[in-house]
């Protein structure tokens, strides 16, 4: 308890944050009925919410995509979804586990891959966490910190290639890079999920970590930077790689991000995490702003913290028509994955809707 309570002190989480019910009780209950309803009660909300403002029936969903890292029951969440909604029978639907942070963003570029083979469709995309199934009864430190780190969240997405949604429509999908460093041992074994010495399952976190997910990341952030980074920033980061080959010593470039981007959403692994990739990226403080306050409001709902961190930025009117915005997830195995959006139209009076309805106005707060 004191090691778990030292790591919440420092975590920059409030004491707003979420956990589930069935981890509020002594001892928690983790058994499968709970992980089930913690699942009902996560994501049949926002689906209702989604579907009700953009007034479609759950049986127009073509293709469905669920992602959760921890939990896989059988029959799967996808379809405990098209049994809850009734959905057609032709409907193709997918299940991610196990991608971790990641699986937000991987599940966006899965979902804009099929719909590039399917013509005037419309995909839902689902991302949670489930905490109940994943909550560590033991007492070896590396397998405790995820009991501290994660947090209750959700997120419904829809993506659609139907010209006729294109006025209605926030964003556009303009890229997508993936990274995957699974074929290297020590990123493989970076997080693993595995039984301790007394037989009690949890996620152990290495302490070589966030040293591979910072590897991982920079070859994200390479792959991204020639699709989308103007012609001035390449040649300078040309002419630094150039020059570092005749001059060991010498620094590469750090092109100017915020030439081609206009808003970031980092991934919410702790303050420490979000102000090292702040830095790498030369951001200031206004651009991390809505991670910070995610991770203060919410703490580390895993692959959904992209989508609350843009929700804050549309609460505060800060998306303009025509800026683009960086979600960057970064997960176990490791992966990584960036989703470049283009906004589409004035995003305005948010602010009383969404999950930061009613406290968007506490917001920022100092020291986090």
């Amino acid at each position: 308890m004191a090691f778990m309570s030292k790591v919440l002190t420092c975590s920059g989480q409030s004491e707003e944050t979420y956990l589930p019910p069935a981890l509020q009780y002594i001892p928690p209950k983790t058994n499968q009925q709970e992980s089930i309803k913690e699942a009902q009660m996560v994501l049949f909300p926002v689906i209702e919410n989604l579907l009700s403002k953009v007034q479609i029936s759950p049986q127009d969903i073509d293709i469905l995509i669920i992602n959760c890292s921890g939990f896989c029951p059988s029959p799967s969440l996808s379809s405990i979804i098209i049994n809850k909604y009734s959905m057609k029978s032709d409907i193709k639907n997918f299940n991610l586990s196990g991608m971790g942070c990641s699986a937000s963003a991987l599940a966006i570029d899965m979902a804009q891959a099929l719909l590039k083979t399917q013509k005037d469709s419309d995909a839902l995309v689902l991302s949670t966490e489930i905490l109940s199934t994943g909550w560590y009864s033991g007492n070896e430190k590396p397998k405790l910190l995820l009991n501290c780190l994660f947090r209750m969240g959700s997120v419904a997405v829809l993506l659609t290639n139907k010209k006729q949604a294109k006025r209605s429509s926030k964003y556009k999908v303009v890229r997508t890079v993936r990274t995957n460093k699974a074929f290297d041992d020590k990123a493989y074994n970076s997080g693993m999920r595995e039984e301790d010495s007394n037989g009690k399952l949890g996620v152990t976190l290495n302490r070589d970590l966030l040293q591979i997910a910072g590897e991982t990341l920079r070859a994200n952030i390479t792959s991204l930077s020639f699709k989308i980074l103007p012609f001035r920033e390449l040649f300078w980061l040309g002419v630094s790689v150039i020059k570092k080959g005749f001059i060991k010593n010498s620094c590469i470039y750090v092109p100017n991000f915020k030439a081609a981007v206009q808003h970031f959403c980092l991934p919410v692994s702790g303050r420490p995490v979000i102000r090292e990739i702040a830095k790498n990226l030369k951001l200031g403080e206004r651009d991390i702003e809505a991670a910070l306050m995610t991770l203060h409001r919410f703490g580390n709902q895993s692959s959904s913290s992209l989508w609350y961190e843009l929700a804050y930025m549309e609460a505060k009117e800060r998306v303009k028509k025509g800026d683009k915005v960086w979600l960057i997830g970064a997960g176990t195995g490791s992966k990584c994955g960036s989703v470049i959006l283009q906004c589409l139209r004035p995003i305005v009076r948010e602010s009383n809707k969404g999950p930061w309805a009613g406290c968007v106005e506490e917001y920022p707060v100092m020291n986090s």
